[in-house]
């Protein structure tokens, strides 16, 4: 999650951040009754900010949808309603004079499955942890490592980075399940970060390939192993004032067919998610981010949506 940016107090500022928090007001308003799904859409992750800096974030999502299940499996129709919070801290580095950031993600889910297993309905529920995230990313060209003094005098015009996005097999599992909260696997994303800034607009492009390790107890022994998933997304933003800004996003994935005992799955996964994502400053150390987003699957229609919100505080760095 991107920190926000420090705040001005003029009236000016004070007006816009009145308009923001109306535009907040017709997001939840828009999508209040929509279908909704937790997934990957996240603006400004490569935008430059001072170092020294720790973020304590809390959040909650609803989200509902289908998913894919293995075509070699007597298992159709699964669909899962889910309710989740997140944990995350964040803190800037100064990575050999550049920007960089570590994140830690820690979520914890309460999922509602139910599907046809045989031609018979059945349902499965669960709460507990999911497999947490850690990140690490630096922006090696246009965003040098500056002090939050140094960092007033920042203008951001081209940032080219890179981020590694870890996911542990640490989140509850259970072999002899269908769904679960964690993967029991682990997962590296590598993905590169192109940000433009253009007057109070800034477009982020940023390509990344997902591997992921085999899970070796797949329905009860069996082992599964997943290809690659190739995604990219496509951020556009504006800036109202600093701290309050407003994003849409799009994104396109490919890939990860699956593996199992040795037999391969005709399951290969393309579609993509369009989404939008909105942030408000509270005062100089508190701001909130609300999103939502719409998905699909191009090759079997799973359709999925997500709503969310998110408390962000902040401190250090001469903050």
């Amino acid at each position: 999650m991107k920190p926000s940016d420090a705040m001005t107090r003029s009236p000016w500022s004070e007006m816009l951040r009145r308009v923001c928090r109306w535009i907040a007001a017709a997001f939840l308003a828009a999508f209040a009754c929509g279908k909704v799904s937790a997934q990957d859409l996240e603006p400004r992750a490569y935008s430059n900010s001072p170092t020294g800096l720790t973020f304590a974030i809390g959040g909650y999502a609803y989200s509902k949808g289908s998913v894919n299940t293995d075509p070699a499996l007597p298992v159709d129709n699964v669909s899962i309603e889910a309710h989740t919070a997140v944990f995350a801290l964040a803190t800037t580095l100064n990575v050999f004079g550049k920007s960089g950031k570590i994140d830690l993600i820690v979520p914890y889910s309460s999922l509602a499955a139910e599907g046809l297993v045989l031609g018979v309905r059945r349902e499965r529920l669960v709460s507990d942890f999911g497999d947490p995230l850690f990140r690490f990313s630096v922006n090696f060209y246009g965003a040098p490592a500056l002090t939050m003094e140094e960092f007033s005098g920042y203008r951001q015009d081209l940032i080219i980075g890179a981020s590694l996005r870890v996911g542990a097999p640490l989140g509850h599992y259970d072999e002899d399940k269908l769904v679960n909260i964690g993967a029991h696997r682990w997962s590296f994303r590598p993905e590169i970060g192109i940000s433009k800034a253009i007057g109070r607009f800034t477009i982020e492009l940023a390509p990344g390939l997902t591997f992921y390790t085999d899970n070796g107890d797949y329905l009860s022994g069996r082992t599964r192993e997943q290809e690659p998933l190739f995604a990219t997304q496509l951020n556009v933003s504006y800036v109202f004032s600093p701290g309050c800004w407003v994003a849409v996003n799009g994104s396109y994935f490919v890939g990860g067919g699956t593996i199992v005992d040795g037999v391969e799955n005709n399951d290969e996964v393309e579609g993509g998610r369009i989404g939008a994502t909105l942030a408000l400053p509270v005062n100089r150390y508190h701001s909130v981010k609300i999103y939502a987003l719409r998905g699909y699957n191009a090759r079997r229609n799973a359709d999925l949506d997500a709503i969310g919100i998110a408390w962000q505080y902040r401190w250090g760095g001469g903050f």
